[in-house]
């Protein structure tokens, strides 16, 4: 399978649900701040790490960053008519949970490959305070065999958005930070794998660590 980077109708879907849900609802209702924009190369591969404590997470992260990002996500969701569609324009790709998927890996590697951005949270799921207790090695790996450069994001905040019974989003405020990048490890030899994992949450923990 072989990918234009950002095809033509992902970047209209892209900038469509940005500009007319995505950035509206961060920047007027969750108040949404961002720093460090200027980190992010606007073109070329590149492994976009952050923390995860929301759904609202993907969307944010992509909005933020400026171009579109690829995600894994639970295959539950390519189930529900429209949403499959609507997930897959805007650069989602299935994963199986609980199994190393290789059909997700591969995926992975081609998005990289086409000179895409995708998005890998470090913890594998969502934590309750947005902190990485144990993160994953997953980026790094795609990383080194692929060369691309990991872009340390902190979302700061979105843990809040919803809250248990509830079925509406809270108007909480939210901040992106983003860092600058750090280079791929040049093996894929654990101890460096975990070297440049760890370095990654040390650089969102900081930045997370930074609040409001």
């Amino acid at each position: 399978m072989s990918r234009n980077r950002e095809p033509f109708i992902n970047l209209i879907f892209y900038h469509y649900f940005k500009w007319s849900v995505v950035s509206p609802v961060l920047h007027t209702y969750l108040r949404g701040r961002i720093y460090g924009a200027e980190q992010v190369p606007k073109e070329g591969p590149l492994v976009v790490v952050s923390n995860h404590a929301s759904d609202f997470d993907p969307p944010i992260l992509s909005n933020c960053v400026g171009r579109p990002v690829a995600f894994m996500s639970k295959e539950e969701l390519f189930r529900v008519p429209l949403l499959k569609q609507g997930i897959r324009l805007y650069g989602a790709y299935p994963v199986k949970r609980g199994s190393a998927d290789r059909s997700a890996i591969r995926s992975t590697l081609e998005y990289i490959s086409a000179d895409w951005a995708v998005g890998i949270f470090l913890s594998g799921t969502r934590t309750a305070d947005g902190r990485i207790p144990d993160p994953k090695l997953g980026a790094a790996l795609i990383a080194a065999k692929t060369k691309a450069p990991l872009l340390p994001v902190s979302l700061w905040g979105t843990q809040a958005i919803f809250q248990k019974g509830s079925y509406l989003p809270r108007p909480v405020p939210v901040t992106v930070r983003i860092g600058q990048l750090i280079e791929p490890p040049t093996s894929t030899k654990r101890e460096e794998l975990e070297a440049v994992t760890q370095h990654c949450t040390a650089a969102i923990h900081k930045l997370h660590d930074l609040g409001r």
